[in-house]
């Protein structure tokens, strides 16, 4: 399947150990078509998430009903290679960066949910001002006490928003975007560590590094914690080379 862009419903389905992914020749357009239809949810699928959703019921579920997959990583993109499915890596980062663009030049409501209140904060400031016109109708953080979640729920559901961004971390903004959209139109879409990025919080990898897919490097230097977490790249190359 080659990348050149056609109509919103040009995708198919494929699997990568077992876990859905939609192979589209446009996935903005993909999206945006999402969201003419009466919306639904956005994943953003790579590697790590692939592994943890085979441990976890409840993450293979929220990924199994999701309207739209998309490889989010050069091993689900590899794996789908393995197919003889060709796509293109589109990171769910600019993806959710377009969506904001869009929102913004047609009127979508926007809500944005997760991340640390100074990250919320410096957001509820620049995005308005880095995209004119951006109709921001809830902004919360994701460090509220147990109590809060259900009169914040509530009233998200009443906004009915055009676009959800949820940075509340894999597995929880998965899940909690599956509970939370049904009954509701527009689109949701788990976002991961983007907010902090737009914020300034924390850098993306340089452009030469994204060219040669090795994002995950400049993260683990960034983060040397996340080592553990990296163990699952190779468990899932090795997952891929034993699937038949």
């Amino acid at each position: 399947m080659d990348s050149v862009t056609t109509s919103p419903d040009d995708r198919r389905r494929c699997r990568v150990l077992g876990i859905p992914v939609d192979a589209c020749r446009d996935v903005q357009a993909a999206a945006i078509g999402l969201h003419a239809r009466g919306g639904g949810r956005i994943v953003t699928l790579n590697a790590e998430m692939t592994m943890t959703a085979l441990r976890s019921p409840e993450l293979g579920q929220a990924i199994e009903g999701a309207d739209l997959v998309i490889p989010d990583g050069a091993g689900v993109v590899w794996a789908l290679s393995r197919q003889r499915v060709s796509v293109v890596k589109t990171a769910g980062i600019e993806l959710a960066w377009m969506l904001l663009g869009y929102a913004a030049a047609h009127g979508w409501r926007v809500a944005l949910v997760g991340a640390a209140p100074a990250v919320m904060d410096r957001l509820r400031q620049s995005l308005p001002q880095r995209l004119p016109g951006l109709n921001l109708v809830m902004t919360v953080d994701g460090f509220q006490p147990a109590e809060a979640w259900n009169g914040i729920e509530a009233e998200l559901q009443q906004l009915k928003p055009d676009l959800v961004l949820v940075a509340l971390g894999v597995p929880r903004q998965e899940t909690w975007s599956e509970r939370m959209c049904v009954g509701q139109k527009g689109l949701w879409m788990g976002v991961g560590g983007s907010f902090d990025v737009w914020a300034g919080v924390k850098r993306r990898a340089p452009a030469w590094m994204c060219r040669l897919q090795i994002e995950w490097l400049y993260r683990l230097i960034q983060e040397p914690s996340r080592w553990r977490r990296m163990l699952s790249l190779p468990a899932f190359a090795w997952a891929v080379l034993q699937d038949r």
